[in-house]
């Protein structure tokens, strides 16, 4: 590797390599060396004199997020994925994990030990946290600094090339979330080099990346070869961008339009898709509308919408942002127009939010979910529905997700109803830094609520105590507890849906002008925070999705068109017929798929 490195009002730039510092030629904003660096050397820059600082473009940082770079040469990987042709995320099922989390061990090696298990399941995608070097051992990862590189203690960057490389043998496609739109407090040297920051933009966590000001070019450039990278010398098949609304650029084309059409002419050079799944906040099509319709042309975007429909009705939580949400008219909205805000009032806002998704716009371009990394690890408990609710509305949840007309995506160890929390965990060796990291918590969750719904004063963990990411590992032993025989039934039943989906045409539709919701039997309630109580019939072409959310029988009158039989069931159910359909006898907090 030759070293080059972007530093614009650099008077001076030396290479250090162990104690020697060579200096670098100015080559317009750039400084380069003529020494070829060999693959496992380590070195970093100082910039005008000053301390010697990680690469901004560092692929290796074995020694945290402090230390010198590692050269590093992705061609010295021993790939056997030549066959594979790739996988869209578009209609496909997407299994979120934490490396940290995910297995005792915590590395992407101990990682790939589970993978058959994913694709007994059914899974198509495996959607990686960020892996970013970050401060300490223990973090969500979304405070990393090195947006080039992979977190040593999770296996470095040939960690990430095995795990893909496991992947993709196994038939799995492999989406890496990615941050872009800030960096974390600790390790972040970048603004000794060049304005990547400036402060006309600011989000919540501080001035905005430059992407429209003085040097954005080069900026743009930085973000973009990031991505770029781990598509062509990872292999990687899709990308989930983080927070893109906090992606500030006002020039006249979007970085993230420069970004869709660059993956674009990358996938057609490679021979297979890859994907851009934006997480925005906006409730706006902009997103995945194509690049020259003046949109920035994502693959997909998360919607959190269908997320809190789903989750205000079935556990009748209405306090935070849940506040517009719960009720069986707006999750048919979800359900047949994707954002509930799409220009009404949003009571958490405070003022009208989003826009209309355009008719005919194909579901599967949005990705929903019952459990994610944010709606579980930003309760005050990081506890998960399975924690709150019985197995039956479990099972709803689970029913509603995978057999909408979205792309759904599943949250580790949400397939078998794990008890284990997911809280939100940190390990900052910086004492200060920790102390505003532990504070900044508890203010954060205040005055949300959360005494009312867990019922008296509740103690938000410490992010910095180490009981706090162990008590997030996932406990597998919860499939073989006897005494617990729900969490094996909950893994075959998700198990069942994505076959399911797979096998029924009109399930696996992304096709919004089909899919419809009707309801009946509700209780008169007295107050609004509890879970709705009565039943619901998901229509999706001709194939009827049937849930008994309430603890008594109920026979469902279900309009079809012509025969349907019973595909799946989390109870005995049984079909009588009746004018117009069928009547579908249904026990309590039970779901019936028919088609």
């Amino acid at each position: 590797m030759l070293p080059r490195v972007w530093a614009p009002t650099a008077a001076h730039v030396d290479l250090v390599v162990g104690d020697e510092h060579r200096p670098l030629t100015a080559d317009g904003e750039w400084w380069v060396g003529e020494v070829d660096l060999p693959h496992g050397t380590d070195y970093a820059f100082a910039v005008d004199g000053g301390p010697p600082r990680p690469d901004p473009r560092s692929a290796w940082q074995p020694q945290g997020v402090h230390g010198p770079s590692r050269v590093y040469d992705p061609a010295t990987f021993p790939w056997s994925d030549d066959g594979w042709s790739g996988v869209d995320v578009r209609g496909h099922v997407t299994y979120e994990l934490h490396v940290g989390t995910f297995s005792d061990e915590g590395t992407l090696s101990s990682a790939i030990e589970h993978l058959d298990d994913l694709v007994s399941l059914g899974v198509d995608l495996v959607e990686l946290m960020p892996v970013a070097p970050f401060s300490g051992v223990h973090g969500w990862g979304y405070d990393g600094v090195s947006t080039f590189a992979v977190h040593e203690p999770y296996g470095g960057p040939v960690g990430l090339q095995a795990f893909v490389d496991a992947a993709h043998a196994r038939g799995l496609g492999v989406c890496l979330d990615v941050v872009h739109n800030h960096m974390g407090p600790s390790g972040n040297y970048l603004g000794e080099f060049g304005p990547y920051f400036t402060d006309a933009h600011q989000t919540p966590w501080g001035s905005a990346i430059n992407l429209d000001g003085p040097g954005s070019d080069e900026v743009r450039r930085w973000v973009c070869d990031s991505a770029l990278r781990w598509f062509r010398d990872f292999h990687v098949d899709a990308l989930r961008l983080d927070a893109v609304h906090a992606l500030i650029d006002l020039s006249d084309r979007h970085v993230l339009s420069q970004l869709s059409d660059e993956v674009a002419s990358l996938a057609q050079s490679l021979g297979r898709p890859l994907s851009l799944v934006a997480e925005s906040d906006l409730n706006d099509p902009v997103s995945i509308t194509p690049t020259t319709e003046g949109g920035w042309g994502m693959t997909a975007q998360w919607d959190d919408d269908v997320h809190h429909a789903i989750h205000a009705l079935v556990t009748g939580e209405r306090h935070g942002y849940y506040g517009d949400f719960g009720s069986p008219e707006v999750l048919r909205k979800a359900l047949t127009s994707v954002f509930v805000h799409d220009g009404e009032l949003s009571t958490f806002r405070g003022r009208r939010w989003g826009r209309p998704v355009p008719p005919g716009t194909d579901g599967h371009r949005f990705v929903v979910a019952a459990s994610t990394h944010d709606q579980v690890g930003n309760r005050a408990l990081g506890d998960r529905p399975s924690a709150r609710l019985d197995p039956g509305r479990v099972a709803a949840e689970a029913a509603l997700v995978l057999l909408a007309p979205f792309s759904p995506m599943l949250f580790m160890g949400e397939e078998w109803g794990t008890r284990t929390p997911w809280q939100f965990f940190t390990d900052h060796p910086e004492p200060d830094l920790a102390a505003a990291v532990r504070d900044g918590r508890r203010r954060e969750f205040g005055g949300h609520g959360w005494d009312v719904l867990y019922g008296g004063d509740i103690e938000v963990p410490d992010p910095q105590n180490p009981a706090t990411f162990r008590a997030s590992i996932l406990d597998r032993s919860e499939l073989d507890d006897p005494a617990h025989p729900e969490h094996a039934r909950l893994r075959d039943w998700y198990r069942s849906l994505i076959a399911v989906r797979r096998q029924v045409p009109d399930l696996a539709s992304g096709d919004l002008s089909v899919t419809d919701l009707v309801w009946g039997g509700a209780s008169e309630r007295e107050q609004e925070d509890v879970p709705w109580d009565g039943w619901l019939v998901l229509h999706r072409g001709s194939a009827r999705v049937v849930l008994n959310l309430s603890g008594e029988e109920a026979a469902v009158p279900v309009h079809v068109d012509g025969p349907v039989d019973v595909v799946a069931a989390w109870e005995p159910a049984s079909l009588e017929p009746a004018p117009g359909g069928a009547l579908v006898l249904t026990p309590p907090r039970s779901v019936v798929v028919l088609a």
